[in-house]
């Protein structure tokens, strides 16, 4: 289900996606609002799911995790519980990011970070021997030219309540 956002919930959620540590009190005043109503506000998307959780987003150079890898996974087994412990197994595995089932030529996709090649040959090795897999290919991300946590917001409303899903337009605060 779907929840409908108003133009201030749109400027309220891209302020949260630039800077979660943002005060209620910073937050209202760029929105218009007192405290009280912009906190219910973001309990409320909260509640809803919309929100799904404020975290600290760390850079994984500084951090020794210098090697992105985009590895694709192909497999003869599609039947459920095969799936089922293959998602378990790799959303175990703390060196992957993102966990993707694919349509296409592609079963899977996995979004992989680690120190270097040595780990990552640790990892691959480990990957293998988890469950039988038809193909599994690497690719190395070179460089990062954009990275963002960002979604692009809808643009606020004319005028009363807005479907998330009827466009990608990206809301700009302050508006």
């Amino acid at each position: 289900m779907e929840t409908a956002l108003d133009a201030i919930d749109l400027k309220i959620l891209a302020l949260l996606q630039t800077d979660a540590t943002l005060s209620i009190a910073a937050i209202g005043e760029r929105v218009g609002l007192s405290q009280t109503p912009c906190w219910k506000r973001i309990q409320k998307l909260e509640a809803d799911g919309v929100i799904d959780r404020r975290v600290a987003v760390l850079d994984p150079v500084k951090l020794g995790l210098g090697l992105t890898v985009f590895v694709s996974i192909e497999t003869a087994d599609h039947s459920q519980e095969w799936l089922q412990r293959f998602a378990a197994t790799v959303s175990a595995m703390p060196e992957v990011l993102e966990f993707y089932r694919m349509a296409g030529d592609v079963d899977y996709m996995l979004r992989v970070v680690v120190a270097d090649m040595q780990a990552y040959d640790s990892f691959y090795k480990h990957l293998i021997a988890v469950l039988p897999l038809k193909n599994v290919t690497s690719r190395f991300a070179m460089e990062k030219v954009k990275s963002t946590t960002a979604l692009p917001l809808p643009a606020p409303p004319k005028n009363g309540r807005h479907l998330p899903g009827t466009g990608p337009v990206l809301a700009v605060v302050g508006e």
